[in-house]
């Protein structure tokens, strides 16, 4: 069972290889093709936007099909959009197409492999492997970033893309060994007809609470991490005579490694101290660190490496706990139609945050003022999570 876990979580690690592959170099994208804020954002948030399109369709089909064909299809379909981009990207179109592909490749791996998980594990085991395969998206983006910034230091974009397009293909091997398909099953009348019905995941007051907070918690989340390195690279332009050792890049990723025993540890005290408490005091710690990071990036860049590092863990550390209170409170015939309407809340926020952010540079200038004003955006609808999550609850939760 642990080896199963393990499996799937590194296999999730591999396929998430084009994640931030634009963020990573996006002052440098921007530079050679001449992108405005709000162009760049839109390259970041279509990933998003693909996710957010397919995943109602990719999620709701595990409750008729096994996971695992979702997942292997849609992990190939990454690698193509990762070896597409650094063959053909020529600028804001081009890029859009090969990172709305990589949405969708994203779309039918992340929640389908999350159910593939539930099927197979029961019990106490399922809310902790479910914690750990979404921290395993925390060491995928990392790794995303330290890879795009490495590799194209020494071999340019182009084949860094190429490069990391083996990603995906090493996570389709690993996913079809380590996972055995299950014995197919033949939906009856009742189960075609439910199909992209979400009417009773939205009367499940319980999963309603949890899909709202999500929501709030990704446009916060990828908001925030799909310009990380770009406030960076902002943060050292107001310091030249600072002679940093380390990139933005290799920065970046360790903070987001970071995240990742935070969002298992958070889970954890989730378990402890209540899940919709524990999730309610990190929105709230988070989102008053969002207010007042950006107007810091005047302040010596080694504080403002440490703002960022504890907004990270901030952000993440009750990221595993929404998912995991979602599939608690998703009756089990309906789990997979649940997790593609809260994917899809979610993943609609994180197309329309990046974009967000860079209209609001556009508008009030890419000064300490603008990034400030930019993530008090994101700081605030993460605080209104906090709301959401104590108007929607079930009848039997803390």
């Amino acid at each position: 069972m642990n080896l199963l876990i393990a499996c799937v979580c590194i296999s999730e690690i591999l396929s998430v290889a084009a994640i931030m592959f634009f963020p990573a170099l996006l002052p440098s994208f921007q530079a050679e093709w001449g992108l405005t804020n709000t162009q760049a954002g839109w390259i970041s948030g279509i990933y998003f936007g693909g996710y957010a399109a397919t995943v109602p369709i990719l999620v709701s089909l595990t409750d008729r099909v096994d996971p695992r064909k979702i997942y292997l299809l849609s992990a190939g379909l990454g690698a193509v959009s990762m070896i597409g981009f650094g063959l053909l990207a020529q600028g804001i179109w081009t890029a859009t197409v090969f990172r709305l592909l990589a949405g969708i490749s994203f779309s039918g791996t992340y929640m389908p492999g999350v159910k593939a998980l539930s099927d197979r594990i029961s019990g106490a085991k399922q809310s902790r492997a479910i914690s750990f395969y979404t921290a395993s998206i925390g060491i995928g983006t990392a790794s995303s970033v330290f890879l795009a910034g490495s590799l194209t230091r020494y071999f340019g974009w182009r084949w860094a893309a190429i490069l990391m397009g083996l990603g995906p293909i090493a996570g389709v091997v690993l996913f079809a060994l380590a996972v055995r398909p299950n014995t197919p099953q033949t939906p009856d009348q009742a189960a075609r007809a439910s199909f992209l019905d979400f009417r009773p995941a939205l009367q499940n007051r319980s999963a309603i609470g949890y899909m709202l907070g999500y929501a709030a918690h990704c446009w916060e989340l990828f908001g925030f991490r799909s310009w990380m390195v770009a406030f960076m690279f902002f943060s050292l332009s107001l310091q030249p005579q600072i002679n940093f050792k380390m990139s933005p890049q290799s920065l970046v990723t360790l903070i987001l490694l970071a995240g990742v025993p935070a969002s298992i540890l958070g889970n954890e005290g989730a378990l402890h101290w209540g899940r919709r408490r524990f999730i309610t005091i990190c929105m709230l710690i988070s989102g008053l660190i969002g207010c007042v990071i950006g107007f810091a990036g005047g302040l010596i860049f080694i504080m403002v490496a440490g703002l960022c590092f504890a907004y990270w863990i901030a952000i993440m550390t009750d990221s595993g706990s929404l998912t995991a209170g979602l599939v608690f409170a998703a009756k089990t015939e309906e789990t997979g139609r649940t997790m593609a309407l809260y994917s899809f809340v979610g993943l609609s926020m994180g197309f329309l945050a990046p974009l967000a952010v860079g209209a609001v540079l556009d508008i009030a200038g890419s000064g300490t003022v603008g990034w400030g004003v930019a993530f008090a955006t994101l700081g605030l609808v993460a605080m209104s999570g906090a709301v959401w999550l104590k108007l929607f609850r079930g009848n039997n939760e803390e």
